[in-house]
């Protein structure tokens, strides 16, 4: 057995091949994941490997346990079933947590009642009800249900109701405007009554063509008949029925049933959205919002949100998904029996596909877009929550081990074309939100690494803290407003402010002290292990060691400290985590902005050069070549293609471009 692994690694052997179920407790007997696997061994042994080699989610999840123990299954789908159960009644904290972000309305049917009836609810647990949605608002059901009645005049009354008429035999207001066919008085039996209940079942199930359709006949034959009074009710019935089909979007044939899942997500977090079309219409619209505790890809969140979303919804004959599930006939078959379930009919099939072309796969595009500002929102209404934030910089002081809270946060972020036009952007937050005024860019004439870059960004931007200790201006760049003040001297350092302004080349400007000089609590680097050891040689250069210093890897979203050998990992769901990721996300927009506006200028500079090229032959050059590489490698005859470029200029910019490296 390895020294570097945890100590109740079971012994060579022990576990068996088979499929089945595990789960890892921790000392107190909580249950801290639960997993499946087709080869149980094969699958434990990846959380036994060398303690440095495991990712570090997974490191802190199997360090925590201190113990695992699993259960032999006969074939992969008992396992899926098993796996699903025991998640639902442990509730452990490292598997994948799903939140709705509201409590969506259904229409439900009490089916099972001996006389049915329907209701706008939103408690999910109405014993042998089915239920039609969600749907997004309240009132917009309360107007689907009104029309419905119209045609459908099923009961819709309490209980209490209900009993009270049959005591009385006089029935409720909804008898007398039609509303009802009031079987609590004996108008109609109660089988008569379960005929129009099992009408208005089927046509929000998505037949609804097929009663407009016998509608329109009957119409027209009381019309024939001169029944004009017959004629004129089932046209106000039509009518009725066309507007509850006119409030769901067609975005399909009539003949597709189907449940259409987008995903978008980052590594803390992700947003699922469900569109549920019936009959070719959008009938109603879910979400979720993720914690992911463990890193997953989004075939492992797909089968999470299918059994979630089906512990209540009845499944389709087709479930569109971005990306096909690892289990996928396990889940095709869990599925067929959740609607063979439903239905009363054994041998229901549901199919599990990825949209690929045509109307399905431009309403998937539709369910994603539809993911992405939910997940966006999301994360605007997180940061927007002050008691979050005020917890999320809390809890980075305790992780950490400052003396204070970092109220005022900088990071820096490098970015590159292939070692080309080196940039690198400064951005701030100050109690946690940012402040744009005080961003900054930074040009990087020559580096060697990105921890070189690091280094040099790093020392240029606490020089001005010294700087600012010893003369009342600081220099070298420019303020947010461009408007300079102060003096002093800059070196070769060439920066632009927060909103744009212009980059600056001379060695010495004189800018107005403040902004750039205020002192931060925490500097945080785009990096791991390598950029903050880095950033650290710079402080230490520059005698500065009241600043805290930390560095954030991408990948594992895991926090480094200077000469720490293990990171320090923040709860996957939590605020600090979500503060920090944002603040390095918003440093590596600002700099990818900045490199890709560098590399335009450098453009337009290599063709302006030529003679005969002003600004209009280059957005001619450029739009018909996309990039001066692919112009480089053009040919003259082709180059002399282009509207307003005669055989002579062709000529020229070949061999001037020739005689110079493409940027």
């Amino acid at each position: 057995m390895s020294t570097d692994t945890v100590g109740y690694r079971p012994k060579p052997g022990e576990v068996p091949t088979a499929p089945g179920v595990y789960r890892f407790r921790d000392a107190t007997r909580r249950v801290l994941y639960v997993g499946k696997a087709k080869n149980l061994r094969a699958r434990l042994s990846n959380y036994f490997a060398p303690l440095p080699s495991l990712h570090e989610r997974t490191r802190r999840m199997v360090t925590t346990a201190t113990s695992v123990e699993w259960t032999v299954v006969g074939n992969e789908y008992e396992a899926l079933q098993l796996e699903f159960s025991w998640i639902k009644e442990f509730d452990p904290p490292f598997n994948v947590k799903f939140r709705d972000d509201k409590t969506y309305p259904y229409l439900a049917v009490t089916v099972a009642d001996e006389v049915p009836r329907v209701l706008i609810t939103r408690n999910h647990n109405i014993p042998g009800a089915r239920y039609f949605g969600p749907y997004t608002k309240v009132w917009a059901i309360r107007e689907t249900l009104d029309l419905m009645l119209k045609v459908f005049p099923m009961r819709s009354c309490t209980d209490g109701v209900f009993k009270r008429a049959q005591q009385t035999g006089r029935p409720c207001l909804l008898a007398d405007i039609g509303r009802c066919v009031a079987p609590c008085v004996g108008r109609v039996t109660i089988a008569e009554h379960r005929q129009v209940v099992d009408d208005f079942v089927s046509f929000m199930s998505g037949n609804d063509t097929r009663f407009i359709q016998g509608l329109t006949a009957k119409m027209n034959q009381a019309a024939e008949a001169q029944d004009y009074e017959a004629a004129a009710r089932h046209r106000d019935n039509i009518q009725a029925l066309t507007a509850v089909m006119e409030k769901t979007a067609i975005v399909l044939a009539d003949s597709v049933d189907a449940d259409v899942f987008g995903i978008v997500d980052d590594e803390l977090a992700a947003a699922v959205q469900l569109f549920i079309v019936r009959g070719g219409r959008i009938r109603g619209v879910r979400s979720w919002v993720v914690d992911k505790e463990l890193d997953i890809d989004q075939s492992e969140l797909i089968e999470t949100a299918l059994q979630n979303a089906y512990q209540q919804l009845v499944p389709p004959r087709e479930v569109l998904v971005p990306v096909l599930p690892a289990d996928q006939k396990e889940l095709e078959t869990w599925l067929g029996e959740r609607r063979s379930l439903d239905s009363g009919k054994e041998g229901r099939r549901v199919r599990l596909r990825v949209p690929q072309r045509g109307d399905t796969a431009a309403l998937a595009q539709t369910v994603r877009a539809n993911a992405a500002n939910a997940f966006m929102l999301y994360k605007t209404r997180r940061t927007a929550d002050f008691v979050a934030r005020s917890q999320a910089l809390s809890d980075i002081q305790e992780a950490l081990g400052l003396a204070q809270a970092p109220l005022r946060m900088e990071c820096f972020d490098v970015s590159h074309l292939s070692g080309t036009n080196i940039v690198a952007s400064m951005v701030v937050f100050e109690d946690g939100l940012p402040r744009k005024d005080h961003y900054r860019r930074f040009n990087i004439p020559e580096s060697t690494d990105d921890t070189d870059s690091i280094h040099q960004v790093i020392s240029r931007r606490v020089a001005y803290l010294t700087t600012d200790e010893q003369a009342p201006g600081v220099a070298g760049i420019e303020n947010g407003t461009g408007k300079p003040g102060g003096t002093g001297e800059a070196g070769d350092m060439v920066v632009t402010g927060g909103d744009g302004t212009t980059v600056i080349e001379t060695a010495v400007v004189p800018v107005a002290p403040g902004r750039f000089s205020y002192r931060p609590n925490l500097l945080i680097v785009d990096g791991g292990q390598p950029q903050v050891q880095a950033a650290a040689r710079a402080l230490r250069e520059a005698g500065i060691t009241d600043i805290a210093l930390c560095g954030i890897a991408k990948r594992l979203e895991e926090i480094w400290l200077p000469d720490s050998e293990y990171p320090v990992i923040l709860p996957r769901n939590s605020d600090a985590l979500f503060l920090i990721q944002r603040i390095r996300d918003e440093a590596h927009r600002f700099a990818i902005s900045f490199q890709r506006s560098r590399r335009r200028r450098d453009i337009n500079t290599v063709l302006g050069e030529i003679p005969g090229v002003g600004p209009a032959r280059v957005k001619a050059l450029l739009q018909h070549f996309g990039s001066v590489a692919r112009l480089k490698q053009a040919e003259v005859d082709q180059i002399g293609q282009v509207p307003g470029i005669g055989p002579s200029l062709a000529e020229t910019i070949h061999r001037h471009l020739s005689a110079t490296p493409a940027p």
